[in-house]
């Protein structure tokens, strides 16, 4: 998600930064091809596991703590959708369908989990947004794939569900104990509702420029998610630091939204900061990664 989300949301800030500043063509595809190349591996490895160890993937989608994360999958697929759909578009609109349908499907066992109850305060969750609210990142890839009309359906279910779970997050993160240090980067998941809400809601919905508020809110948020991470250097690394990169790419999505519809200067040039914001992070991320891989280990 992180990967290809950053190479969509560089296509999408060329469009409104200046071309000396503009991402160049083997920039943005270099990362929407980086992602491709590791959502196959990691859809391989899945399904061994799948096949290897179901129980350890059942209880992944039973747990509270875990279940949101298992969205992912269908919400990376739908990424890679929009990444190959200028290259091949049948293929894109396949995949696409395919997201949508998994994304409804684990949104439905979802909701039954969370009816079923036996859930604890501290176990709540960022994660939770991305099956749940998942459906607010379809829109873009669908509209350049021409599904608009079906894109409509995923972002309503989502963007409904997203202001009672992003209350809940906030309750639990006042109310509840402090999240451990490696989950602590997936409050940057909070970052998504407010980004995508408005930037595929406008695309979505002649007209809709309310939405702008919610921009407004996201750069406020990163301001305070930058501060509470300022000693993140420090903190034990752990796959939980992926968090941080999907979550920026959707604020620099949104900023180029704004930026195409109020094209001065201050707007454009928030679009290329956060966009390099963006990039910094999944190159931090991504190095710090294939190092923990690297490690000789006991």
């Amino acid at each position: 998600m992180g990967l290809v989300g950053l190479g969509l949301s560089a296509r999408a800030t060329a469009t409104v930064l200046p071309g000396v500043l503009r991402a160049p063509a083997y920039f943005t595809e270099l990362w929407v091809a980086v992602g491709v190349v590791f959502f196959s591996v990691l859809v391989v490895m899945y399904l061994v596991k799948l096949l290897r160890y179901p129980e350890a993937v059942k209880a992944e989608f039973w747990s509270p703590v875990s279940i949101g994360f298992c969205g992912a999958l269908p919400v990376g697929m739908s990424l890679v959708a929009g990444g190959i759909a200028p290259y091949l578009p049948a293929a894109g609109a396949a995949l696409w369908w395919t997201s949508f349908v998994l994304l409804l499907a684990f949104q439905v066992f979802t909701l039954y989990r969370f009816l079923s109850g036996g859930i604890e305060l501290a176990q709540v969750n960022a994660g939770w947004l991305i099956v749940m609210v998942g459906g607010i990142v379809l829109p873009g890839p669908a509209i350049s794939l021409g599904l608009a009309e079906a894109a409509r359906f995923a972002f309503g279910v989502s963007a409904a569900v997203a202001p009672v779970l992003v209350a809940l997050l906030f309750a639990r993160a006042m109310l509840g104990p402090a999240l451990p240090e490696p989950l602590r980067p997936s409050w940057f998941i909070l970052l998504v509702p407010p980004s995508l809400v408005y930037a595929n809601g406008v695309a979505l919905y002649e007209g809709a420029f309310f939405l702008e508020n919610l921009y407004f809110f996201g750069l406020a948020l990163t301001l305070a998610l930058l501060l509470y991470a300022r000693g993140f250097a420090k903190w034990a690394f752990a796959s939980s630091w992926w968090a941080f990169t999907f979550p920026l790419d959707a604020l620099a999505y949104a900023a180029a939204r704004y930026a195409q519809d109020h094209p001065a200067p201050l707007w454009r040039g928030l679009a290329g900061a956060t966009l390099a914001l963006a990039t910094l992070f999944v190159l931090l991320v991504l190095w710090r990664t294939i190092r923990s891989g690297a490690s000789p280990r006991a």
